[in-house]
Parts: C-alpha cells; sequence; structure tokens
C-alpha cells in the first residue's frame, strides 16, 4: 500500500510548523535587513549612516539591545509563517496540479508555467491572510531606542499593535502596504518552489542523489534561496518601506502613507533619491536571512512531511 496523500489542511500545517522552526534562526538577520533598508530613505545625498553594514547592525543591537532586540517582531513572525507557509506550501501543489487539468496536462508533471503561477498564486493566499502580522512584525523590527532609523513605533506587544492600529485606523489600517506584500510574496513564491522541486528532480533522475536524502534537500533549497532573493529583494525594500512610512490623516478622516501612495511610487521614489543601490539595501541580510530560512523550512517541510506520512502509512496499514 502507498503512503496515503496529504490533505491541503495536512500540508497546511506541516509547512507551517517548518516555517516556525526556520523563523526562530532567521529573524535576526531579518532584523538587521529591515533596519538597513530604513536607513537613508528617500537621502539623495550621502545621509549620516548609522550601521556601517549587516555585521555592525548585528554588533550594536546586540549591544544595546540584546538577545531581545535581536529578535524584535518574533512573535508576530511565528504567526505570520503559519499563515504564510502553511498557505505557500500547503496550496501549491492543489494550485498546481488544478492548473495542469485546467490545461489538459497529467497532473503529476511539473510545467514551468503551472508551476510558477501556482508558486505566485499560493504566495498571494498566505501573503493576505498574513499581511496584518507582516505590518506589525516590520514596525517592531524597525524600533530600536538605542539606534533609531526611519519611522518610530514603540508597541509593547503584539496585541498591543493590534489595538493601537485599530484605534488609528480601523479595520483598513491592518492592510496597509496589502499589494506591495502580495507583489513582494508572488515573486518569492512565483520561483521558490518551481526552482526547488526542478533542482531535485534534477539532482534524483540524474542519479546524483537519492530522493530520500537530507542532502538533496539543502541542495535544492540553497538553490531556491538564491532564486528568491534576485527575484524579491526590490520588492521586499518596497514592503519594508511602505509598511513602516509615517502616516497622515486627511480633511475626510482617511489615514493614508505620508510618503508612498503605492508600491509602484515607493519604487520609483527610492530609484530617483537613491539609485538601484537602494532597491538592493540589506540584500545581504537579506540573503543571511533567506538562505537559511528556505534550507530549513524547504528541508523540514520534506522531513516533516515524510515522518506523517510514514505515521498515516502505519495508522492505515493497521486499520486495514
Amino acid at each position: 500500500m502507498s503512503a496515503p496523500s496529504l490533505s491541503t489542511a495536512e500540508g497546511f500545517v506541516c509547512g507551517g510548523i517548518a516555517a516556525c522552526i526556520a523563523v526562530t534562526v532567521s529573524n535576526p538577520p531579518e532584523v538587521a535587513k529591515t533596519r538597513l533598508q530604513l536607513q537613508g530613505e528617500l537621502a539623495k545625498t550621502n545621509a549620516t549612516k548609522v550601521y556601517n553594514n549587516v555585521l555592525d547592525v548585528f554588533k550594536k543591537t546586540f549591544k544595546h539591545e540584546g538577545i531581545r532586540g535581536m529578535q524584535r517582531g518574533l512573535a508576530p513572525a511565528y504567526a505570520y509563517q503559519i499563515l504564510l507557509n502553511g498557505s505557500r506550501l500547503g496550496f501549491y501543489e492543489p494550485f498546481r496540479r488544478s492548473l495542469n487539468k485546467l490545461f489538459n496536462q497529467p497532473i503529476e508533471n511539473h510545467i514551468p508555467f503551472t508551476s510558477v503561477a501556482a508558486g505566485a498564486s499560493s504566495g498571494a493566499v498566505g501573503a493576505a491572510l498574513g499581511n496584518p502580522l507582516f505590518l506589525i512584525k516590520a514596525r517592531m523590527q524597525a524600533y530600536s531606542p538605542a539606534f533609531p532609523v526611519g519611522a518610530q513605533r514603540h508597541y509593547k506587544s503584539s496585541l498591543d499593535a493590534l489595538l493601537t492600529i485599530f484605534r488609528a485606523e480601523g479595520l483598513r489600517g491592518y492592510y496597509r502596504g496589502v499589494d506591495a506584500a502580495i507583489l513582494r510574496t508572488s515573486m518569492g513564491s512565483s520561483v521558490q518552489l518551481p526552482s526547488y522541486n526542478f533542482t531535485k528532480n534534477l539532482l534524483i533522475s540524474n542519479g546524483i542523489m537519492r530522493a530520500d536524502s537530507t542532502w538533496t534537500f539543502l541542495a535544492s533549497s540553497s538553490v531556491s534561496g538564491m532564486c528568491v532573493l534576485l527575484v524579491m529583494q526590490p520588492a521586499d525594500t518596497t514592503l519594508t518601506r511602505v509598511y513602516n512610512q509615517p502616516t497622515t490623516k486627511l480633511p475626510d478622516g482617511k489615514v493614508v502613507g505620508a510618503l508612498y501612495r503605492s508600491p509602484i511610487d515607493c519604487l520609483w521614489k527610492t530609484f530617483k533619491a537613491e539609485g538601484i543601490y537602494g532597491w538592493y539595501k540589506g540584500s545581504t541580510a537579506h540573503f543571511l536571512r533567506i538562505a537559511p530560512h528556505t534550507i530549513i523550512t524547504l528541508t523540514a517541510n520534506d522531513l516533516i512531511v515524510n515522518l506523517y506520512k510514514k505515521a498515516k502509512h502505519s495508522r492505515a496499514d493497521a486499520d486495514a
């Protein structure tokens, strides 16, 4: 008897657990990335640098804020990862198979077009669901009592952040930057799983590595991480700035961003003021975040799924 396949709900849970394991490791580089992306925001001349590089962020943050500072935003990061990667990893296969079926293709085939579309779609679902959590995570990570960069908001906790935003902006405030979040996550997701599956299938089909080898998962997820970084970095910088920008209230009571009207407006203004370099600020920190995060998430997801399938298989055999 073959191992029972996972339902969408089971894939969601396995993906969420894998992502939570990964974010514990990747959150400190995420804090560094956020602060570097906000440093010198829209400055046309060489502004005074608070941080020289990613290592300087780690050093100053740990010295003045301790482990708590290094792990700012970890609680909402856990909840966000469950929603984002639970959706991205749990919905990817159902979406891909449905698209293959729609185009009269064998559902088991990994076709580039349907794979990319499924990755982007599943990522967009996760980004929309998790937007309020990513919003408060980014703002909590940007806050530093010792070396502030960008707009500063001090929230006592995730709950305090949610209540503060709701009082000031209502439900609309939770979805500030959701268009940028969907753009960022769709771009990253469009290449994450397709590049991972392509690399893994290539290694296995050519007899380079075994299908059940942890090294296969590690090699495939390393390639995937590099692809995600290359594609996603400009949108990631845009998202950080849109989330963290100060707000202003219009005469009609509507609260809007004081710096950017949209993700495209942010990309354009950043380019005009800071050039291409502005889009790629914090890319080293982003690599230090995305590489272990992608490797751990995808490797852990494969291992968790395989363990769950074995347990499910054993139960099915026992019930037979």
